[in-house]
């Protein structure tokens, strides 16, 4: 059998090769996509998309 010892040992030798350092920091610029924005005009009317605005309104409504 193993002792006490030795199994803490292999465990805590486990972790350490596991968790015993941080991942690589992620840079700011790898994390953001710029996009341009397309203007919005206030007169357009899509009735494919006029349901997204309402949605959350008709499922409240049990609709």
């Amino acid at each position: 059998m193993e002792s006490t010892g030795t199994r803490d040992s292999a465990a805590a030798a486990a972790r350490h090769a596991r968790f015993g350092s941080l991942p690589e920091r992620i840079r700011y610029e790898d994390m953001v996509q710029e996009q341009r924005s397309t203007p919005v005009t206030g007169d357009a009317y899509d009735p494919e998309r006029s349901f997204v605005s309402w949605s959350c309104v008709a499922l409240d409504l049990g609709l």
